[in-house]
């Protein structure tokens, strides 16, 4: 695959974990879209594959930060917050058994 297609793949995935992890707040989304946009532009003349690689390579991190590491969190009352996690960070809570399974 091209460059110019990982560059447009990886800006793509970067929107839709916006989206994905922004839902409902358009303060952040609009935030994290003007700073996606905003990267992107000031890097669309560079020519070099390997600080292409380098910053596909950030783009890739950043993303994935987003999806596994970010809750949103809305006040509702003065010292009360309410987490709101997305399906994908929930994990199914294993009990703790001293004893190897058998398979």
């Amino acid at each position: 695959m091209g460059s110019r297609m990982k560059v447009l793949r990886v800006f793509k995935d970067l929107h839709k974990t916006r989206k994905d992890v922004f839902k409902d707040d358009n303060r952040a989304m609009t935030a994290a879209r003007l700073k996606i946009n905003e990267e992107f532009k000031r890097n669309k003349s560079e020519t070099s594959d390997e600080n292409i690689k380098e910053m596909l390579k950030m783009a890739r991190s950043v993303e994935t930060i987003l999806r596994e590491n970010v809750i949103q969190a809305v006040h509702v009352e003065e010292n009360k917050v309410l987490l709101r996690p997305r399906k994908s960070l929930l994990l199914e809570n294993v009990p703790y058994c001293d004893t190897p399974r058998k398979t």
